[in-house]
């Protein structure tokens, strides 16, 4: 009895290892996102996904391993239950931009309240008031408890019209200018806080593996 059951605990820990080095295999011939994509639907069981990883927005340790690796290379964290792969599979940089504003809203204030508004904030920056205590005061959204920062953004994510304000605005970092989107009656007072900054990225295929 104690020899068949090692013989069945050695031909399931052969056929494990074999099953692992399979996917290990597997993820080394994959080079692109393509390739990804589709060892991701051929394999549902493992949980694939693609994730990205922003260089200025995740600090964790994982992540600055995976950042120095580089396009192709590859971990493997284990716990009590799974493997957890990860292969990077492309690495590329992204412009983006961040500035703080005041949101006016059009809908509940008139044009006359709005200009009233811009000039008492562009006033109050002008004699040294902190923009971020302005944006607490005035802004009329969510992002008022932040003090109006943005944090960084890409084009893409943003209204088209204000992010085109944004990116082709002529102003230096630290001057503000106004926004006015007339379709959405919405207004924004903003301050430049940045330049444009080219900010690394990195695609990361990860496959859990249970153990």
């Amino acid at each position: 009895m104690l020899k068949q059951l090692l013989c069945s605990a050695l031909f399931l820990s052969t056929i494990l290892t074999s099953a692992q080095n399979t996917i290990e295999k597997q993820l080394d011939s994959i080079h692109d996102e393509a390739q990804a994509t589709k060892f991701i639907e051929n394999h549902k069981s493992n949980k694939g996904t693609l994730y990205v990883f922003n260089k200025e927005k995740h600090k964790t340790q994982l992540a600055q391993e995976l950042f120095k690796m580089g396009k192709g290379g590859s971990k493997v964290i284990t716990n009590d239950i799974e493997k957890i792969h990860y292969k990077v599979i492309d690495t590329y940089n992204v412009p983006y931009y961040r500035v703080s504003y005041v949101y006016l809203d059009g809908t509940n204030k008139t044009n006359d309240e709005i200009f009233k508004w811009e000039q008492q904030i562009l006033t109050k920056y002008q004699q040294g008031y902190k923009f971020k205590d302005l944006a607490k005061q005035y802004s009329m959204d969510s992002n008022a408890t932040r003090g109006g920062d943005m944090g960084w953004f890409t084009k893409g994510t943003m209204d088209p019209e204000f992010e085109d304000a944004i990116i082709n605005s002529p102003n230096s970092v630290g001057d503000l200018f106004t926004v006015h989107l007339q379709n959405s009656n919405k207004h924004y007072v903003v301050l430049k806080t940045f330049d444009q900054k080219m900010i690394e990225e990195i695609k990361v295929l990860t496959v859990t593996e249970k153990i």
